[in-house]
């Protein structure tokens, strides 16, 4: 059961329809699935105060010395989740990145595009595609 989804920021919410997985994280936070901004950029206060509403946990590599694709960096967010590292999803546009967290344990969904990470997305949480209609 998917109980942790963490998100990249660049080349994921950057995408032309990034917003429709922000909205699909959204519901996803509403049913209690914990959510993270996981990013290898330096700090993220812009982030926070724009995406506070999507997030209850922002990972900056800048921030914990960390980084993508190192599997301290999944860990450390699952843990800042409060869930076990195989209960989390991550979705990245990098496959190296993917690799790494399920390196870790985590489930890796490569982003290509908004339909398909939220087709794949949808089978991991249930509901989640009529969330986002």
């Amino acid at each position: 059961m998917v109980r942790g989804l963490v998100l990249d920021h660049a080349g994921v919410l950057t995408d032309v329809d990034g917003w429709r997985l922000l909205e699909a994280v959204r519901w996803a936070r509403t049913r209690g699935v914990r959510t993270a901004l996981l990013s290898n950029a330096a700090g993220g206060s812009e982030a926070r105060r724009g995406l506070g509403d999507c997030f209850d946990v922002f990972v900056f590599s800048g921030e914990v010395g960390v980084a993508k694709p190192d599997v301290a960096v999944y860990r450390l967010t699952a843990d800042r989740l409060g869930v076990a590292v195989d209960e989390c999803v991550f979705v990245d546009d990098s496959p190296r990145n993917v690799a790494g967290a399920v390196a870790a344990g985590m489930i890796g969904v490569r982003h290509v595009n908004v339909d398909e990470t939220l087709a794949e997305l949808s089978v991991l949480i249930p509901g989640l595609d009529r969330g986002t209609d």
